[in-house]
């Protein structure tokens, strides 16, 4: 199982361990989408930044 992760909101004004999360997951721009392993270590980095990303699960 695979996620898409989906950059929705700005990281303006965001404190800056948000906006590394944001970074590490390989989202640069607003609506700029990354596909990740369904593993603890990413569902941990989404939960940190829930309220900026979408996420959808793929197969």
């Amino acid at each position: 199982m695979k996620l898409r992760i989906k950059l929705v909101n700005s990281v303006i004004g965001r404190p800056q361990n948000q906006r590394r999360v944001v970074e590490a997951l390989g989202l640069k721009k607003l609506n700029s989408t990354a596909d990740h392993d369904d593993v603890p270590s990413i569902r941990g980095m989404v939960r940190k930044v829930s309220h900026l990303v979408q996420v959808e699960e793929i197969k």
